[in-house]
């Protein structure tokens, strides 16, 4: 009998969330004896290339599609034009309609997948910027890419989806600023979590 099966679908955050201290590495202890956990994340990717892979990963005509699928995209869709990254960056009313076409698939999928949105992670500008310089030098760029303002904006508009399609979502952006000395407490530029924030997902 083949194991059911939970995906974790999204961008550099996801992909490297298997990594010693990622996210998904208490996910798979947890479903070891129950689910298999299937890491399908793309480094770099925004909302709008992965809408390529959409129907190769989950495709309409299998006969067993995920009992559940995260979400998490948005860290590069919010990428600031004029900016070093700005060929990742998506206009947030194209975000929240690919957002809405994601759980929409999914759906068709499966009626009983259940469906988890993830906003993007609140983000430092000076530690992007001390992250830059020690892999560019002096050549790194001197303004930041991104900023936790307008990461906010998406993180909120992925909330909106999810409470307009009736899924799961974790405002990610929100609750890591509870945490005191957030913006140095993560490695990696949040790529690990803490306890608390893994036990919701």
């Amino acid at each position: 009998m083949m194991r059911p099966k939970i995906v974790l679908f999204g961008d550099s955050i996801t992909e490297q969330s298997i990594r010693e201290n990622g996210w998904g590495v208490p996910l798979a202890n947890a479903y070891s004896r129950r689910a298999d956990i299937l890491v399908r994340g793309y480094g770099g990717y925004n909302t709008r290339w992965a809408m390529f892979l959409l129907k190769h990963l989950f495709p309409l005509d299998s006969t067993t599609p995920p009992i559940a699928t995260t979400i998490f995209f948005g860290a590069n869709d919010a990428a600031l034009l004029g900016r070093t990254s700005e060929r990742q960056h998506v206009p947030i009313e194209e975000f929240k309609e690919n957002l809405r076409k994601f759980v929409r698939h999914l759906k068709e999928c499966s009626q009983t997948m259940q469906i988890v949105l993830i906003t993007p992670p609140p983000l430092s500008e000076e530690g992007r910027l001390e992250y830059a310089k020690s892999q560019y030098g002096e050549n790194a760029t001197k303004v930041p890419e991104r900023t936790n303002e307008v990461t906010g904006q998406y993180a909120n508009a992925c909330v909106e989806v999810a409470n307009e399609l009736g899924v799961w979502y974790i405002n990610l952006w929100s609750k890591m600023q509870e945490i005191a000395n957030w913006q140095t407490k993560f490695l990696r530029f949040v790529t690990t979590w803490p306890r608390e924030i893994v036990t919701l997902i």
